[in-house]
């Protein structure tokens, strides 16, 4: 994977590609201080991966991610922690805390290369072939999957396909978040742009949050007070 790292701070661009030469899946492009550089090189170079900064002087980093092509991978990092959901809505595979540590910074990559891995072998056709009551057929990688609507954890949108999490396994396939959504049943409930959980998995939740086992799903801002009105009816024991 190519990548480049966009970052006002010197210290900020050197730090994270020390962490990237780490990893032999990553290959290192450029190093730039603002986006519009940033821009200027992509238009002329094939990159897979940006590590982005947010709050840059010349162009918002949350803007620049919104004009990058759906074939580019975004990890923000940012001293910032308050634009985590906001980063989620950008189809960002991940955000991380300034100052980074090394084994956040591994698995922010390994996601990283585990989606382009599985967009790379993954074909257009792919589709949810049929929903019936209690599972579904999804297409994927030349496969038929039969998956049990009770298994799944949650559906990430990933630019234009869906993974669908289950227990140990991922499988994505070539499809709209919305169109997917749409065919599930009521115990499904989108909670972001890029997110739909499966509220029968859900094990915490706070303002922000749904939690499932150890995975950390953010809830947009337009989702939330339509989801909690609908998840917490009739549920919350009142004293």
């Amino acid at each position: 994977m190519n990548y480049i790292i966009v970052d006002d701070e010197p210290i900020a661009r050197d730090g994270i590609q020390m962490m990237a030469d780490n990893f032999n899946q990553l290959t290192f492009s450029g190093s730039f201080n603002n986006p519009l550089a940033a821009a200027e090189f992509i238009k002329s170079h094939k990159i897979d991966l940006v590590f982005l900064d947010i709050n840059m002087p010349e162009q918002n980093g949350l803007d620049f991610a919104a004009l990058l092509s759906d074939n580019v991978l975004i990890i923000f990092t940012t001293a910032y922690a308050q634009y985590a959901v906001d980063s989620y809505a950008l189809d960002a595979i991940d955000y991380l805390v300034k100052p980074i540590e090394p084994k956040r910074f591994e698995k922010a990559v390994q996601k990283a290369v585990s989606y382009f891995g599985l967009i790379q072998s993954s074909e257009k056709q792919n589709s949810v072939q049929s929903i019936e009551d209690d599972f579904m057929f999804v297409r994927s990688d030349r496969k038929f999957y039969k998956i049990i609507l009770k298994d799944i954890l949650f559906i990430e949108g990933l630019k234009d396909y869906v993974i669908i999490h289950l227990e140990g396994q991922n499988i994505i396939t070539a499809m709209n978040i919305k169109t997917i959504g749409q065919q599930l049943p009521a115990n499904f409930y989108r909670i972001a742009k890029s997110f739909i959980v499966n509220a029968n998995q859900i094990t915490s939740l706070d303002n922000n949050f749904a939690y499932i086992n150890e995975h950390e799903i953010p809830i947009g801002n337009s989702y939330r007070d339509a989801f909690f009105e609908e998840y917490f009816k009739g549920k919350v024991l009142l004293k």
